[in-house]
Formats: C-alpha cells, structure tokens, sequence
C-alpha cells in the first residue's frame, strides 16, 4: 500500500509540473502588460505552487519550485534559474508563514507572493550585478501587488476545481 502511495503522489506532482510548465510557457506568449518595465509577469505558474501549498502542503510545493529552478535552468540558463531561485524561495517563504501561520486567504497570500517574489529577484540581481538596483523596487513593489491580486483572484477559481479534480483521481480505484 505505501508503494501504491508513493506512485501516486509522484504522478500528482508529474501532473502539476506540466501544468506549471504549460502555464509558464502560455503567460510567455502574451505581450508585455508594460513595455519599458521589463521583468514585469503574472506568474500564472505560481498558481500551481500555492495549490500544492493549500491543499498538499509544503513539501510538494518546495519539490515543485524546486522543478521549477530546474526548468529554468535547462530552459533559460543559469541567470534566469538564479533568478527564479531568488524570487521563488523568498516568495514561498513569505507564503509559507502567511498561508501556515497566520492562516490567510490563498488571496491574501497571494499578493505578499507577487510581492516578495520580486523582493528575490532585486536580492538576486543585486547579487550578480554587484551594484544596488533598489531603485527598481517601488515599480516592482506595485507589479508584484498588482500581479498578486491577479494570480490571487485566478487562485480562488482555480483551486476548487484543482482539489476537486485531486480528489476525484484520489477516490477513484
């Protein structure tokens, strides 16, 4: 029975991979929401990071930035898997403490995400440029919330028809 168990938790984290993959690779066809600020995404992938969160708790959603980083790394390179990492472990952190802790919405949670992901990224690139690049901060500050809100609200549609889905391929023999 542990075995039946194992293979399928590892066949529910395969399946949220290709959807996080499948989103990430859909939110990088559409155009820039603002042109002279790069960097600037929704993040729909997250999405699937904050159901793994929600409903199947920390470790898949640190397996899942985990594979994450490694995409990015075979997709994208170095910088941008650096990059990610940054965002993506300052961002689930934050997470973590709001969602784990204090119990807050998925919204809620949401936006301190988009917010602390890009907090990451400044930490991140700071790191690589050897210079400070807070001058970048009050824009992406206001992205991240804006894109929290965003992914916040695609969150609360999401997640119930995920955890149905989850729950119907859980009691199906």
């Amino acid at each position: 029975m542990k075995q039946h168990l194992k293979v399928k938790q590892l066949c529910q984290l395969a399946l949220l991979f290709a959807l996080a993959v499948v989103l990430s690779f859909l939110e990088n066809l559409i155009p820039p929401l603002v042109v002279a600020v790069p960097g600037i995404k929704l993040g729909l992938s997250n999405i699937v990071v904050m159901y793994c969160l929600f409903y199947l708790g920390t470790g898949y959603s640190g397996i899942l930035l985990l594979l994450k980083f490694g995409f990015a790394l075979l997709t994208r390179g170095v910088t941008a898997a650096f990059l990610g990492a940054c965002g993506g472990i300052c961002s689930l952190l934050i997470m973590l403490l709001l969602a784990k802790v204090f119990h807050c919405s998925a919204f809620f949670t949401s936006c301190f995400g988009g917010i602390f992901h890009n907090i990451g990224q400044l930490l991140g690139a700071s790191i690589l440029l050897n210079q400070v690049v807070w001058a970048y901060t009050p824009v992406l500050v206001i992205s991240g919330v804006i894109m929290g809100i965003i992914t916040g609200k695609l969150l609360q549609v999401v997640l119930p028809i995920l955890h149905r889905q989850v729950l119907s391929s859980n009691t199906k023999k």
